[in-house]
C-alpha cells in the first residue's frame, strides 16, 4: 500500500519546518504514519507529537542507516519516502566559492538523497511497491548566477531520481521529483538578500525580478509543492515515474529564476 490514505507510512527528511512540515501536515492529513527528521530539535519539537521524529544530520551516513533500521523495527516497511532536505549553499561567483562549502552543500542537498534512497530501497522492494519523490529545483533545470553549489546539486537530483526510477520500475517503485521554484518561506528570503548583496542591489528589485520571472507573478506557497507530494504518492499517481514536475507558476523567463 503506497497511497497516501489512513495507515500508509511516510518518511520526509528536513520535516520540521518549510516544505517538508507542509509535506508531513498534508499527509498527516489523510491519514498516513508520519515519520520526520530535522537537524534542528527545535523545529522537532514544534511538531505534533503523533508523527515519529529523529535529530539528525542527512549527509551522516551512520546516522542515517540506524534511522532505517528503526523505521523497518517499528513500521516494518516503508510506503512512501520524500528526500527533502537540503541546504542553499553559498551565493557568490564560480571563481569565488568555497570548496569546502561547496561539498557541504553537495554533501547535504544530494548525499543525503542517496543515503534516502538507499535506507528505503530494501524495504519497498521487499514490499513490491513504494514512492519515492526528491525535492528538487527549478535551479536544477534552468541553472542560476552566483548559486553553483546549489544548482550543482539540484541537477544531480535529476540523474539520481532516473536512475532509481529504473533500477526499481521492476519492484513497482516510482520515483519523480517535484522541482519547486520560489516558494514562500525564511529560506527564499535568505537568497534573495544575500543575492542583492553579491549583485549590489535591493532585496525588493531581486524579489520583483523573479516574480517577474513567472507567468503568475506569484511565489509558490510550501502547501503547493505538498499538495504534489501527496498526490504522486496516491493512488492517482500510480502510472507517473522518473518525471520531473515543477511548481512555480509556469517559468517565462528562466534568467530570472533561482
Amino acid at each position: 500500500m503506497n497511497d497516501a490514505r489512513a495507515g500508509s507510512t511516510v518518511l520526509i527528511t528536513a520535516g520540521g519546518s518549510g516544505i517538508g512540515r507542509a509535506m508531513a501536515e498534508a499527509f498527516a492529513a489523510t491519514g498516513a504514519r508520519v515519520w520526520i527528521t530535522d537537524i534542528s530539535q527545535s523545529a522537532l519539537d514544534s511538531c505534533p507529537t503523533e508523527w515519529q521524529r529523529d535529530c539528525l544530520d542527512v549527509a551522516d551516513p551512520v546516522a542515517m542507516s540506524e534511522l532505517f533500521q528503526r523505521v523497518q523495527k517499528t513500521w516494518g516497511g516503508l510506503d512512501t519516502l520524500c528526500p527533502n532536505a537540503g541546504t542553499p549553499g553559498t551565493t557568490a561567483q564560480v571563481e569565488d566559492q568555497d570548496f569546502t562549502a561547496f561539498q557541504r552543500c553537495l554533501a547535504v542537498n544530494l548525499g543525503g538523497a542517496l543515503l534516502a534512497a538507499q535506507g528505503a530501497l530494501p524495504m519497498m522492494k521487499a514490499a513490491g511497491n513504494g514512492s519515492i519523490i526528491f525535492t528538487g529545483s527549478t535551479a536544477g533545470q534552468f541553472g542560476s548566477p552566483y548559486r553553483a553549489p546549489y544548482v550543482a546539486a539540484k541537477w544531480a537530483i535529476n540523474g539520481l531520481m532516473k536512475t532509481v526510477a529504473m533500477e526499481a520500475g521492476p519492484y513497482g517503485i516510482r520515483a519523480n521529483v517535484i522541482a519547486p521554484g520560489c516558494v514562500e518561506g525564511p529560506r527564499i528570503d535568505g537568497v534573495i538578500e544575500r543575492e542583492a548583496v553579491v549583485k549590489g542591489t535591493t532585496a525588493d528589485i531581486i524579489r520583483k525580478a523573479y516574480e517577474a520571472g513567472t507567468s503568475l507573478r506569484v511565489f509558490a506557497r510550501p502547501q503547493d509543492v505538498a499538495a504534489m507530494a501527496v498526490f504522486l504518492a496516491s493512488d492517482a499517481g500510480a502510472r507517473i515515474s522518473g518525471q520531473i514536475l515543477t511548481i512555480d507558476g509556469h517559468t517565462e523567463n528562466p534568467d530570472s529564476k533561482p
